[in-house]
């Protein structure tokens, strides 16, 4: 198991900190300087035009014929575990599993019903203007983590310092000028009560899941529609009107209902998902699904991903369990539900029997009548806050955040043209570092608009409008600080655990602060 092991490692020196590549060009600066910047000296002062531009072409030279070498010798396995935190599988008993976007992929097709269903309720139900069904979905306009401030109507992604990102703001599918930016928010900051709140009033509303991606297309639509024609809204309600007509595709149950009598429509198809229950139940592990969808929509999928027999490897199923107020509402009961008609019982639930489907209930019940010790269970799920915020913060468990995006992100950041990208936008800004104060502004100036159209190609590298879902233009996104802070693991999808042995340990790599010595390209 030495390459998944290697391949682990690489993701937070080369994806997130690229540590390898700021090594080779920290050894190209001591070659052009002749001297560790760090450790006080500075030449900049004794250069003249000629020698700036010198530098400038040996660094893009390297970085060009780096980025070739670099195509095989660094790459990251889109299939591998990343760790935040230490992991060790022997310790844990047992897996427990959230169901949409864990266990179940969905097609893209799921998204056009969402947006679809929404779209139609907006219309007969809440009367706004029949054209909107005119305009376009396009499904890759948004990506998870985004926020949308309510009182302003944009929609944008923040990084974890709660910085916006400029290049990022649009109102409807129109982006705003950075100027119009910071004048609206007088800079770039947002305060942390509008973004956080401990009684739910901030007004930066985080779209967090994949689930979300529809509601942020019909955002843009339909603010783009009304905006166009000159129409009057208030942004507030409209975000509340579009944020309710998709959640209620989901509780009207119109979409498990379409879903579940198309399920090789919806439902990427893999034997994965079933090796991996599989081979967890027959090593001793005891498995549990927590979930909030519904018991038939949940049946239907598990049995054409895993076989009608799927309820055997499950100790505990429980559907329709309201995360998060399952971690957070201890008085919630679990009941019964009868597997032939779907319906709950009236008698009180006192023990949690294999075989048998649950209703609700909440965390405390449900630790007490397993007996499970929460330092032994690893909780997979897709939703940051409801599926990992609790379990880890409040019960001890260790969890695991399943983001699909994850190995399409990957795949581009492996690519030579966007390695060259990075290299050079990395390298160019050490240049501008170095030679500030050298009395040739002109150089450093037309320097530094390179860099801005550098940042804006690796950010548009993946997604035109907003960029990576992991980071900003050089700091991680917010959806990443949440991602670190609340999932212990982190991967494409469950079946990546096949690659690794159940008593396998995952290490975090000890990251460099700025001002440490990075011992990791050292070692390397």
């Amino acid at each position: 198991m030495a390459a998944p092991m290697r391949k682990t490692r690489f993701l937070s020196e080369l994806f997130f900190h690229r540590s390898s590549i700021k090594y080779s060009l920290l050894q190209l600066r001591e070659n052009s300087f002749n001297i560790y910047r760090s450790h006080g000296g500075n030449t900049s002062r004794n250069k003249n035009e000629s020698d700036l531009w010198e530098e400038y072409s040996k660094h893009k030279d390297y970085c060009e014929n780096f980025a070739k070498q670099a195509a095989e010798s660094f790459a990251v396995d889109p299939k591998s575990v990343f760790a935040n935190n230490e992991v060790d599988l022997s310790t844990i008993d047992v897996y427990g599993f959230d169901y949409d976007y864990t266990l179940a992929c969905y097609t893209c097709e799921l998204h056009h019903l969402i947006y679809k269903e929404a779209l139609e309720n907006l219309v007969d139900r809440r009367k706004f203007p029949p054209g909107i069904r005119d305009m376009k979905y396009n499904l890759n306009f948004g990506i998870r983590g985004l926020h949308f401030d309510t009182k302003k109507g944009l929609l944008m992604k923040i990084d974890a310092f709660h910085h916006i990102q400029l290049g990022t703001v649009y109102r409807g599918l129109q982006q705003l000028a950075d100027s119009e930016v910071l004048d609206l928010y007088d800079g770039t900051h947002v305060p942390e009560g509008a973004i956080m709140s401990f009684n739910g009033q901030s007004y930066f509303k985080q779209l967090i899941d994949l689930f979300s991606i529809p509601e942020m297309t019909l955002l843009g639509n339909v603010t783009e529609y009304l905006e166009q024609r000159g129409i009057p809204y208030d942004s507030e309600y409209l975000f509340s009107d579009i944020h309710n007509a998709v959640k209620e595709v989901h509780f009207s149950g119109n979409m498990h209902k379409e879903v579940g009598n198309n399920v090789g429509a919806y439902l990427e198809s893999s034997t994965e998902v079933r090796h991996l229950i599989s081979r967890l139940h027959n090593k001793g592990k005891r498995l549990f699904l927590i979930t909030n969808s519904p018991f038939e929509f949940v049946d239907k999928g598990m049995s054409y991903m895993i076989g009608n027999d799927w309820v055997d490897y499950f100790e505990v199923i429980v559907v329709q369990a309201r995360k998060p107020l399952f971690f957070k509402d201890t008085t919630r009961p679990f009941r019964f539900i009868y597997p032939k008609t779907g319906t709950p019982a009236w008698s009180r639930v006192k023990e949690l029997r294999k075989g048998e489907y649950y209703l609700e209930g909440n965390v405390e019940q449900f630790t007490k009548l397993t007996g499970w010790d929460g330092s032994r269970v690893l909780y997979f799920g897709d939703h940051i806050y409801s599926d990992l915020a609790d379990p880890s913060l409040q019960n001890g468990w260790r969890t695991g955040g399943i983001i699909p995006e994850l190995e399409d992100e990957i795949e581009i950041g492996n690519s030579v043209p966007f390695k060259r990208d990075i290299l050079w936008l990395m390298s160019l800004q050490n240049l501008i570092e170095d030679n500030q104060g050298t009395g040739y502004e002109d150089v450093i100036n037309g320097w530094i608009h390179e860099r801005n159209q550098l940042r804006v190609a690796t950010k548009e590298a993946f997604n035109r409008q907003f960029g990576s879902i992991f980071r900003t233009y050089h700091n991680p996104s917010f959806f990443t600080s949440r991602l670190c802070r609340y999932a212990d693991l982190y991967m494409s999808s469950v079946s990546n655990l096949l690659q690794y042995p159940t008593d396998h340990t995952f290490y975090p790599r000890r990251s460099a602060l700025p001002h440490e010595i990075n011992f990791n390209t050292i070692l390397r």
